[in-house]
């Protein structure tokens, strides 16, 4: 056998050392883990976004090349589950304007002044529900008031109810959310570089709200 046939088995043998190591240490209830969505088993009661699993993403047309791509850095938001569901529940988001990353500094410097943002004068872009109609299991049309540099339009967001249960690791009951819509960036005063970057915003959630169980 030459050096590298040799080199490679012994590659090989140390990658599945390490992946056994890390399944041997993995706590069974994170390999047994589901979630259920059946709403009706969901906890009532108030949930905070978890601030380490979500993303907000707005993406625009660029020159008709490419959805140029925008993401947000800082949220917070609060779920009121009440009984019946999503359909009788409610949710509130604020998102740090000023947290907007483009992956280009200078474009995020010119996002965050007068001509787009403004985020000295405005510093919140904030969405409040005002209503659901649902569509499906688990899923629905979640319609509310979009609110951005002081001027608020309704929306409406295509959302699923990915699921709830007891997170595994941190004992916390946990939902699981994934969202999508658009809204015309013009209607908020916002047609700045139009028809470069084009009108409609398209915007993709994904989040898990938690709160501690009960007794914990």
């Amino acid at each position: 056998m030459n050096k590298h046939a040799i080199r490679s088995v012994a590659a090989r043998t140390v990658c599945i050392a390490v992946l056994a190591a890390a399944a041997a240490c993995t706590p069974l209830q994170v390999v047994t883990h589901s979630v259920s969505q059946t709403e009706a088993r969901v906890p009532v009661g108030q949930y905070t976004l978890d601030p380490h699993h979500w993303s907000i993403i707005f993406d625009v047309d660029h020159l008709k090349y490419s959805r140029f791509t925008i993401r947000f850095d800082r949220a917070t938001a609060q779920l009121n589950w009440n009984a019946g569901g999503m359909d009788k529940s409610s949710v509130e988001v604020n998102i740090d304007a000023a947290s907007v990353d483009t992956n280009v500094p200078l474009l995020d410097k010119m996002v965050k002044g007068d001509n787009m943002f403004a985020v000295t004068r405005y510093p919140q872009i904030r969405f409040v529900s005002t209503g659901f109609e649902r569509t499906g299991n688990a899923r629905g049309k979640l319609t509310g008031n979009l609110t951005i540099r002081g001027v608020t339009q309704p929306v409406t967001l295509d959302v699923t109810f990915n699921g709830y249960g007891p997170d595994p690791l941190t004992k916390q009951d946990t939902l699981g959310f994934s969202a999508e819509g658009s809204f015309s960036r013009s209607k908020f005063g916002l047609g700045t570089w139009y028809p470069a970057v084009g009108d409609d915003v398209h915007v993709r959630i994904q989040a898990e709200f938690d709160r501690p169980a009960a007794g914990s």
